[in-house]
């Protein structure tokens, strides 16, 4: 087994090998820095590429990619307020009010550093649990899935700072755009008014980069308020010191964590590990006041979750053969495409080529550690262009990335629909990341809602039945009512000191 190990390592050591995770981390950070072009387009347009490469280089290049663009996505976030990835969403609330305060290079320091120890904890478990937590995994049919994604949507009471009820508004609004589309068990056209386009629903991303982009883009054209913070002065605190490191262990071991045991179950995702991480951060916190203004744990749980998710999803592809993700089923292809069938057989029949992957995900991590650290300067000194430049060039890149998405003009007529509608939200004080939330979340609720119905015969006894969602209904009910209590709460302990 050790022999194995290290004839893995000396492969993956190879000058192509190690220059091929090069090329995939520096692919990934353009993509997921880039609002509307995805990781997993990203990997579809690496892996034709991959076909005439030997296994062992084609996984260094596409766990390149996978590894980093996570945390391209948190660059534009942070930078812009726009997320380049959907799981991004969350470290845009507290990394972009850090940019704004003037301290963007340790907003991107504190993101780049969660993110590899995130990446590194999922190898960890990756390693050493992958048989146990895929057969936790395997434990998830639809009663649970139902209950876990119920779980991440009760999260939407958390973004209500200011007005619970407006929270609830634009989470509610969210539910309803979500329905629009193809019945996902009847096949029937619902809300779509004859528009054969609105068949295929509303997609997530034009959504995502509406409601975060275009409000800015119409406020900087308005010219009362500057939307784009400047910099002006020398950019320092890139590299985090060992205190501060030492100070976001907690909600990095929490993002971690939530994000190796969502990314492990399929189909759950990673918008949702980001949001759990981010609101049970603030929950354990002693500075739960500061988040959402710039609190560096705000940046820190969410980013190592991210990457933790990374991790998590290959442990039922490698394992069982089933991807956690489609990210992780491009994977499997790639592999299946060199006539290795991820699965139990796997580790019997080419255990060398799993601690292969095992090196190469620990090498796109340290790379794009490495890369990031080194490029910060780079990519906050998009801040000094002026605006007058930068916000054409933003408009410009939301409308070519959503017309990629299916090369139709349509995906971007929803995404100005989407931006308009949040300028007015932002306008009358309705936060957007419930509606975000709730279109992400929403279509995989109601599929598992409806196929546990279906199961049960219409008995909804079934998600008490089953430990696993009652423990997360259980949760979902606290998350609700917990936001309720605590005004009333506080006033009875300030009388018992």
């Amino acid at each position: 087994m050790h022999s194995m190990a290290l004839a893995a390592l000396f492969e993956v050591l190879h000058i192509q090998n190690l220059f091929a995770i090069m090329v995939g981390v520096v692919f990934g950070l353009f993509i997921g820095s880039t609002p509307g072009l995805t990781i997993s387009l990203g990997m579809v347009l690496l892996l034709p590429i991959t076909f005439n490469l030997p296994p062992v280089t084609s996984i260094c290049l596409l766990l390149g990619l996978f590894a980093s663009g996570m945390t391209g996505g948190s660059f534009s976030a942070i930078l812009l307020n726009i997320p380049g990835t959907p799981s991004a969403s969350a470290t845009a609330i507290d990394g972009h009010e850090m940019t704004k305060k003037g301290i963007g290079g340790r907003a991107l320091g504190t993101a780049v550093t969660s993110s590899f120890f995130g990446g590194m904890f999922g190898l960890v478990c990756l390693a050493l649990a992958s048989p146990l937590i895929a057969k936790a995994a395997l434990r998830f049919g639809a009663p649970e899935l139902f209950a876990l994604v119920l779980l991440g949507i009760t999260l939407i009471c958390s973004f209500g700072q200011t007005s619970m009820v407006k929270a609830l508004i634009s989470g509610i609004l969210g539910l309803i755009i979500m329905t629009v589309g193809l019945d996902p068990m009847m096949g029937t056209p619902r809300f779509t008014f004859g528009v054969v386009e609105l068949q295929a629903g509303i997609s997530f991303l034009p959504a995502m980069i509406g409601l975060f982009a275009i409000p800015q883009v119409l406020v900087g054209i308005a010219g009362k308020t500057r939307v784009i913070p400047q910099y002006r002065d020398k950019i320092s605190g890139v590299l985090p010191r060992i205190r501060d490191i030492l100070k976001l262990l907690k909600p990095m071991s929490l993002g971690a964590l939530v994000g190796t045991g969502v990314g492990a179950i399929p189909g759950a995702g990673g918008p949702i590990a980001v949001f759990l991480s981010y609101d049970y951060a603030r929950r354990i916190s002693k500075k739960s006041l500061n988040f959402g203004k710039g609190e560096p744990e705000g940046v820190a749980a969410p980013e190592a979750a991210n990457n933790a998710v990374a991790g998590g999803a290959l442990i039922p592809m490698l394992t069982l053969g089933i991807p956690g993700d489609p990210i992780t089923a491009i994977l499997m292809g790639a592999l299946m495409i060199h006539g290795l069938v991820p699965g139990p057989l796997l580790f019997q029949q080419t255990p060398q080529f799993v601690y292969s992957v095992f090196w190469a995900f620990l090498f796109a991590n340290i790379m794009n550690l490495l890369i990031s650290l080194s490029t910060i300067k780079i990519w906050v000194s998009v801040l000094k262009v002026p605006e007058k430049i930068l916000l054409p060039i933003i408009a410009t890149l939301c409308i070519v990335g959503t017309y990629a998405l299916r090369n139709t003009f349509f995906d971007t007529g929803i995404m100005f629909c989407f931006g308009l509608l949040a300028y007015f939200m932002n306008k009358y004080g309705f936060p957007v990341v419930p509606m975000l939330l709730a279109i992400i979340l929403g279509p995989n609720l109601e599929k598992h809602l409806r196929m546990s119905l279906i199961i049960s015969q219409g008995d909804p006894s079934i998600f008490v039945k089953h430990p696993i969602s009652l423990i997360f209904i259980i949760l979902s009910a606290i998350s609700i009512i917990g936001p309720f209590l605590a005004p009333a709460l506080k006033p009875k302990r300030r009388a018992y000191r």
